[in-house]
């Protein structure tokens, strides 16, 4: 037996045999990784690019699978399942016939071993360090596979089977990728240099827009320009003019009332036709109402539908909390956009000596980016509100917070409002997972 060190039974032919097709089993499970991997890290672009630069047989098979993914990564699958497990089996066979029971022991944690570097680790590493090379290697083999009639068959009775398991989408419309992994794709991209990082920043714009709301991009009430309801056309085209805007929500009686939206244009034809005198909200248009957390994505189609370029935003209870602007919209997507008239304020300067005074109103997401730290952003969506909630009052003037390595410190109030932080490090608190500390912890609406 195994413990005597001897064979349990002699080495046969068919043994020899045996031990032939488990070798080849492994070669073909080293080249199934590879194609999985260079075929998966292809793109449909990519793949046309390679077919139009040389026209062949096999270029043109790789466009066909790059752009019908679903078909190889089956067939694929498939096929490594039936090869893994006839390796396995015949390892089993071969150990326990050669060495006895103790052997399938041995064969078990070799076979691991062997199975990870030669059918995994060394095949998917090339595939990544090459991936056009492997991609072109593996096309005519993974064509073969895909164009066989009973694979298909299996393959696709397998997936009906998963489908039947797994109502719903199922595998019906092949592999998905989440907004995640579509992220990374693009970061990937753009550090191969297969597109430019300003390429990069537009395609991760477009993919976080459908995840923004109003509220992290409106302009907060207290900074927007207001027609007081008693004021006349006069009145409002001179504060339009002082402060540069285009288009101003009129005031009704009550505070929270808009009576609507006063556009330039229509108060310079009303004061040119003589009537200046008159009351400013005799010259307004409809204005449109929306929820604060209405997705900008369904807010900017409706602007267009609508053809309207301001909407008024109001919190749950009714309350006027601010505007949102087609600009507003855009600038999420293309970045800052500043006219002739506007008074660029640099949202984030940095000081000589390493810390960076920052707006009160930049966002938490756009400061997280900054520090690169993780500020949570649940309850609030600016610096200011960070530290205002963080302390739990009202500001003052060199007060401060500490959170993750860093000192928020009010730098600028007006009124109970924060106007600018400095944000510096801090060398008692240097270690990048610190909690928020060092102040008063927030409380919840209804706490005592």
């Amino acid at each position: 037996m195994f413990a005597t060190g001897v064979l349990a039974t002699e080495f046969s032919t068919t043994d020899l045999w045996m031990v032939a097709a488990i070798v080849l089993l492994l070669i073909a499970l080293g080249f199934l990784a590879m194609a999985e991997t260079a075929l998966s890290r292809i793109s449909k672009v990519k793949a046309q690019a390679i077919a139009e630069s040389a026209d062949t047989r096999v270029t043109r098979r790789l466009a066909q699978l790059a752009s019908q993914p679903e078909r190889f990564i089956n067939a694929l699958l498939v096929t490594v399942t039936i090869c893994q497990t006839g390796q396995a089996f015949l390892t089993s066979i071969l150990a326990d016939r050669l060495f006895g029971t103790a052997g399938i022991i041995v064969a078990f944690a070799l076979n691991v071993v062997l199975f990870f570097v030669l059918a995994e680790a060394v095949p998917k590493t090339f595939a990544i360090l090459h991936p056009e090379r492997a991609a072109m290697i593996s096309t005519p083999a993974t064509w073969a596979l895909v164009s066989f009639p009973p694979l298909r068959l299996i393959s696709r009775a397998l997936i009906t089977l998963a489908n039947v398991i797994l109502p719903g989408k199922g595998l019906k419309e092949g592999p998905f990728v989440s907004e995640q992994e579509l992220l990374g794709i693009v970061e990937a991209a753009a550090e191969d240099d297969v597109i430019e990082n300003e390429e990069r920043e537009l395609i991760e714009s477009i993919i976080q827009f459908g995840d923004t709301v109003a509220r992290e991009v409106m302009t907060p009430r207290p900074d927007v320009v207001m027609v007081d309801h008693d004021a006349t056309v006069s009145g409002a085209l001179d504060l339009a003019i002082a402060h540069g805007v285009s288009r101003m929500p009129v005031l009704g009686e009550d505070e929270d009332d808009i009576v609507g939206i006063a556009h330039s244009k229509d108060l310079v034809k009303a004061e040119r036709e003589g009537r200046g005198s008159e009351p400013a909200a005799a010259a307004v248009r409809p204005a449109t109402f929306i929820p604060e957390n209405k997705p900008l994505s369904r807010l900017m189609r409706e602007m267009q539908a609508g053809k309207f370029h301001m909407a008024i935003v109001v919190d749950e209870y009714g309350g006027i909390v601010g505007i949102v602007t087609l600009e507003d919209c855009l600038e999420e997507l293309v970045g800052d956009i500043v006219d002739e008239f506007d008074s660029e304020d640099r949202e984030v300067v940095h000081l000589p000596d390493g810390s960076y005074l920052v707006d009160g109103g930049m966002s938490v997401d756009d400061l997280n980016e900054l520090l690169e730290i993780s500020l949570p952003d649940e309850d609030w969506d600016t610096a200011a509100g960070f530290v205002f909630s963080t302390l739990g009052h009202v500001a003052e003037l060199g007060e401060s917070v500490v959170a993750h390595g860093w000192r928020f410190r009010v730098e600028e109030v007006d009124g109970r409002r924060i106007r600018k932080v400095r944000v510096t490090v801090d060398s008692r608190h240097a270690e990048p997972d610190d909690e928020i500390s060092g102040q008063p912890k927030r409380r919840t609406a209804g706490s005592a």
